[in-house]
């Protein structure tokens, strides 16, 4: 990616219609449906970073075409058919906006792997081919050596092929997107909401150099939300850790099997994902850590390793670029979403699923604050439960993800 250019920041108090907090997949939908009901409204969507630098362009480009979930009881197949429809029709509204808007992002329907490699990623695995049968979605299941023809590399001892998922460089999608915003939405950077209170019948914002005031305020900057007081007892900021090779060489890049641009989800949870680019790169992203980041040589010797276990060939592993990035995490797997006070609303807890699900839930919230027929998401995708406070949050955190990664460690 190039630098991105300077866009401004607030630098004043601001007065508008709506005010929207995060510049992510769910800020940016939310604005285009608003100036869709409500052409002549002014909108003001607030960012604390450069655009593409926060979590909408740290993420690993998995753009799914049908729900994460792998609950394949019968009550529940009929709701997931419903979400899955949803989640594809939003889906088909970003490669509409690409396309329409001529975005460069790589943007390409190439499918996604599963795989596992131990016996708990192969139960996840059954699990999420019992998913697909009962909702009636085509997959091709692969042995060890059909994926190591496929993708080069013999760890996994059992996978599958979906076709419902684009891939795409997320960075650049988040950009394009904001490039193209209607012309009444006003995009503000490196301007980090500080705080949200009632005035009167508006709302006020406040950012390190002036006060937005709006009748209306959505909340679409995911984990964060809880620092303005918001979702505190329903979401958590969970960062994970993404690691992209230098191109390879290639004589590297041949016995990376015959499919030249994939991506691969683990079937356990706390597995590692994997992408090769198309610029014949690849991408590692693993690890989990609880509100806060941890070191980064630390993490880049962890993903070296997990990189080499799976693709011995490689040799001594040195890594282009090392991040982390935060996603919102809830009890349940389920969002955070609605109106929460008079002309307040919210979208938090994406679960890992941001691109997709963002898109639609944030589309919603403007719908909903239009008073527009919008279908009952509650029902459809659940309601995040309730967390307790620290130090028991952190406590089960560690308890509970401690306990994954010994049974799934064979994935990691």
């Amino acid at each position: 990616m190039p630098e991105s250019l300077p866009g401004q920041s607030v630098g004043n108090d601001i007065i508008c219609d709506v005010a929207i907090i995060g510049a992510g997949y769910t800020g940016l939908a939310a604005a285009r449906r608003w100036v869709e009901h409500t052409p002549g409204d002014s909108v003001v969507v607030l960012d604390s970073s450069d655009l593409g630098e926060g979590s909408p362009g740290r993420n690993s480009g998995f753009l799914l075409e049908i729900s994460l979930a792998n609950d394949a009881e019968p009550t529940a197949v009929d709701r997931m058919r419903t979400c899955n429809k949803m989640i594809a029709a939003a889906m088909a509204d970003i490669v509409e906006l690409v396309h329409r808007f001529d975005i460069q992002c790589n943007l390409t329907r190439s499918g996604t792997y599963r795989a596992a490699a131990g016996e708990e990623g192969l139960a996840a695995l059954e699990a999420y081919v019992a998913f697909l049968k009962a909702a009636e979605l085509p997959y091709e299941r692969l042995d060890r050596a059909e994926l190591q023809q496929r993708i080069g590399t013999d760890f996994y001892r059992a996978g599958l092929y979906s076709p419902h998922c684009y891939l795409a460089q997320p960075a650049a999608l988040i950009r394009g997107m904001a490039a193209n915003l209607p012309r009444s939405v006003a995009l503000y950077q490196r301007s980090p909401a500080l705080g949200v209170k009632r005035i009167g019948e508006t709302w006020q914002v406040k950012t390190p150099h002036g006060n937005v005031t709006a009748r209306t305020i959505i909340v679409a900057n995911n984990a964060f939300a809880k620092n303005l007081g918001i979702g505190r007892s329903r979401v958590a900021a969970i960062y994970t850790y993404a690691a992209l090779t230098e191109p390879l060489t290639r004589n590297l890049l041949e016995p990376l099997g015959s499919d030249h641009a994939w991506g691969l989800l683990p079937a356990h949870r706390l597995g590692s994902t994997l992408r090769r680019t198309a610029d014949g790169r690849l991408l590692i992203r693993s690890c989990y850590d609880y509100e806060s980041e941890a070191d980064n040589d630390t993490v880049a010797s962890i993903l070296a390793d997990a990189l080499q276990r799976r693709f011995p060939f490689l040799g001594e592993i040195c890594f282009a670029q090392v991040w982390g990035g935060a996603t919102g995490l809830t009890l349940n797997g389920a969002p955070f979403w609605g109106e929460i006070d008079d002309n307040l609303y919210v979208s938090a807890g994406c679960n890992g699923g941001g691109v997709v699900k963002g898109t639609l839930f944030g589309g919603a919230l403007s719908d909903l604050a239009h008073s527009k027929p919008v279908p009952d998401l509650q029902a459809l995708f659940g309601s995040a439960s309730w967390m307790p406070p620290d130090p028991l949050r952190r406590i089960g955190f560690e308890f509970i993800s401690g306990l994954e990664r010994r049974r799934g460690k064979a994935e990691i």
